[in-house]
């Protein structure tokens, strides 16, 4: 049996459609599957079982980037196809059974979107990562067992869904304070390469040697493999928020810009807290999402991130 998985080109998105993925595999455990998604996702399913080719699309002009994919795949003779871009390519393909992305309920959380587009799968898969050996080796080297894990994502691709560096900076203290719930607990941070120097005074707000620096080292799959070991995670809406939450930690998502009814972090072990104002009202003085150069989510107090983070700490360590 031979499956083409399309999927997205953002990492949050595209990790919220390995539980998708996952269940094919557990369906079909013999299947050949060939993945395609963004550039960025890439790593994290070429280590997924059954997974035997990853096809990177990089978005070109002209839909390039669907010529490519035409060109690897369409003289093949697939027996499922599942097309989360919903794209042309996959309606002309030959398929014995193919599940493209469609109208939706737009109120439902995207998991639950994807679920209905696979035939209505109950309960909807929970996003799922995989890890190889080498990747699980440089995550203990980076993060060597120790002392408990406070983990923070302070970064995002857009400045309006950034949360104030200061603001966690105050959070983490406060969190790893000898009267908080991490007392003096290592901080990793996690951030794309790019985003370095809005990370580093995060990472600098405790000592060194509780220091666990994950800011652009190396692929999205390795930073969540440090995150399967941390106590709490806390991040802005970004795709290693997501990662934290697939690779099992404990996850807080702080939301500003952005809709958590559909893009919360996925599980029983995630939660969110969120700007006072709607995206709609943070968007208002602007005039459009490109004019942003700063974060709109100031109104997010301190109180509010620290009080989100120890009820959901008190809920995984009860």
């Amino acid at each position: 049996m031979k499956i083409l998985f399309i999927t997205a080109t953002y990492l949050g998105d595209a990790i919220l459609s390995t539980g998708a993925l996952d269940y094919l595999i557990q369906l079909y455990p013999d299947a050949e599957i060939t993945v395609a998604c963004g550039p960025v996702a890439a790593g994290i399913f070429a280590v997924a079982p059954n997974v035997k080719k990853v096809i990177a699309l990089k978005k070109e002009p002209y839909a390039g980037h669907w010529l490519k994919l035409a060109r690897e795949t369409f003289a093949e003779r697939w027996d499922i196809i599942v097309d989360l871009r919903n794209s042309l390519l996959s309606r002309i393909m030959r398929a014995d059974k193919k599940y493209v992305w469609g109208p939706s309920d737009a109120k439902k959380h995207k998991v639950e979107q994807i679920a209905d587009v696979m035939g209505g799968i109950r309960p909807p898969p929970a996003p799922k990562l995989w890890f190889d050996t080498a990747t699980l080796e440089k995550a203990s080297k980076i993060a060597p067992p120790g002392g408990p894990i406070l983990a923070v994502g302070p970064t995002a691709n857009w400045p309006g869904k950034e949360w104030p560096a200061e603001n966690y900076i105050s959070l983490i203290r406060a969190l790893t304070a000898k009267d908080g719930i991490l007392p003096d607990a290592r901080l990793a941070v996690l951030a794309a390469p790019g985003e370095e120097l809005r990370a580093w005074p995060v990472l600098n707000a405790v000592p060194k040697e509780r220091q666990i620096d994950v800011i652009a080292k190396g692929p999205p799959l390795l930073s969540a493999a440090v995150l399967r070991n941390a106590a709490l995670y806390i991040g802005n809406d970004s795709g290693i928020t997501h990662a934290a939450a697939a690779a099992g930690a404990p996850t807080l998502a702080l939301f500003g810009y952005g809709w958590p009814e559909i893009y919360r972090p996925w599980g029983p072990h995630c939660a969110y807290v969120a700007t006072p104002e709607t995206p709609e009202q943070l968007m208002k003085p602007h005039a459009s999402p490109g004019a942003v150069k700063a974060s709109l989510m100031t109104s997010l107090t301190v109180t509010a991130a620290l009080e989100a983070a120890v009820k959901l700490w008190q809920k995984s360590h009860p």
